[in-house]
């Protein structure tokens, strides 16, 4: 593979890693859920409401 071809396969990769994420947080904030993350070596709950005010801030 060219360095274009790879450069192209991980810009669709990343695309479709950021599709992912988006889509789950759609589906917390529709199910009224809880997202589970890591952050600084810590497992926190992200309650709908403050993922709604993430994606109003983005």
């Amino acid at each position: 593979m060219s360095e274009l071809d790879l450069t192209q396969l991980q810009e669709k990769i990343d695309s479709g890693v950021r599709l992912a994420q988006r889509r789950l947080i759609e589906r917390t904030i529709k199910e009224h859920g809880d997202l589970v993350v890591e952050q600084d070596g810590e497992v926190v709950h992200i309650k709908a409401e403050d993922l709604e005010e993430l994606c109003v801030e983005s």
